[in-house]
């Protein structure tokens, strides 16, 4: 019998260095993430089927106003670049983990500049949110998921009312003090503060609460402050928090680049004694 070469030969066990671990690890939160951005999709294509935008693209009267486009934008994102990390993980895909790679790279890079970039002109930002989410109380019903959105900032989020004031709500057509309807000269009912004595919300508590003479009657029924500052006053108190979640998030994307490096590495070193 042929004797095994005395030196250069080891088992295909011996020469494996791809770490099982780090393969398996990528993988699973690969997993996880792509599971998450399928949703998210799934919920912006649903909620567009809904507004039956597919069959009449015109009801899309402001595309960054369209809560829905940004579930389907990230969604579509999540998926895409988690698909990669999943697939080039599992089969060893070089060109993958690569594309995995610069994708997330691109997208941490993003982050971070856009963090610096809104630390720096932060008046210009504040004045740019201010701007969208005074177009969002004119469009208010316009779009049913913007309504559901404005809605839950006013209501179970922040506990405000308008941009810097209820008086916002005068650049809505039907809140407006001039407009033929019964809602003219009030406010959504979101606005409304809650009533722990009311076991069925009131959806019209805030009619007619701009004519209110006396601002101390009307701030025991609707939230006064405008959802800028009371963004402000939360983000000052939920400051660690906040970065907290950045930070995370930040930690894992070089996780997951060390990450895809690291086996890339392996697998190429691997590949290159195969060829011996």
């Amino acid at each position: 019998m042929p004797r095994k070469r005395r030196y250069g030969y080891r088992s295909r066990k011996e020469r494996t260095e791809v770490s099982c671990c780090i393969k398996y690890l990528m993988f699973g939160f690969n997993v996880l993430f792509w599971a998450i951005g399928l949703f998210l999709l799934a919920v912006g294509l649903w909620a567009w089927s809904e507004k039956e935008v597919f069959q009449n693209v015109g009801r899309l009267t402001n595309i960054a106003l369209d809560p829905a486009l940004l579930f389907i934008v990230v969604g579509t994102s999540m998926f895409f670049m988690s698909f990669t990390g999943c697939v080039g993980a599992l089969r060893d895909n070089t060109c993958l983990l690569m594309f995995f790679m610069i994708s997330l790279g691109i997208l941490f890079i993003t982050e971070l500049l856009t963090g610096i970039l809104g630390f720096v002109y932060k008046d210009w930002v504040k004045d740019s949110i201010q701007t969208q989410v005074k177009n969002m109380i004119v469009n208010y019903r316009d779009d049913l998921d913007l309504k559901n959105l404005v809605d839950w900032v006013q209501q179970d989020w922040l506990g405000c009312c308008g941009v810097q004031g209820y008086r916002d709500w005068e650049s809505n057509i039907y809140f407006n003090c001039s407009s033929p309807g019964v809602e003219a000269c009030g406010v959504p009912y979101s606005c409304c503060k809650p009533d722990s004595q009311e076991e069925l919300r009131n959806r019209h508590c805030g009619f007619e609460m701009m004519k209110v003479e006396h601002d101390f009657d009307r701030g025991t029924k609707i939230h006064t402050i405008g959802c800028i500052p009371a963004g402000e006053r939360w983000l000052e108190s939920n400051l660690i928090p906040v970065a907290g979640v950045a930070v995370g998030l930040a930690l894992l994307q070089i996780l997951g680049i060390c990450f895809a490096q690291n086996l890339r590495s392996e697998i190429q070193a691997q590949r290159a004694k195969w060829t011996l």
